[in-house]
């Protein structure tokens, strides 16, 4: 893993695929998708509408990680 990679992985997940090509956030995060068996989904969500505002929703959450971990993920 390269210093510049492991800065940005700090602000979202990344794929690296065999080819050497990096996917980050949403499409990162839709590439696993389809890797666990979910493709028509993942394909479906790919579609530039769609994967426009996926990326604009990673982005919010990714920058309010804070105060969504609060909510989402709380221990009883």
């Amino acid at each position: 893993m390269s210093p510049e990679l492991y800065v940005a992985c700090d602000e979202a997940v990344h794929v690296v695929c065999s080819d050497g090509s990096v996917l980050r956030a949403a499409r990162a995060c839709l590439f696993i998708l389809e890797r666990l068996g979910w493709g028509w989904f993942a394909r479906m969500l790919s579609l530039q509408p769609i994967l426009w505002v996926l990326e604009a929703a990673y982005v919010f959450v990714a920058r309010n990680r804070l105060f969504f971990s609060r909510f989402l993920f709380t221990h009883e």
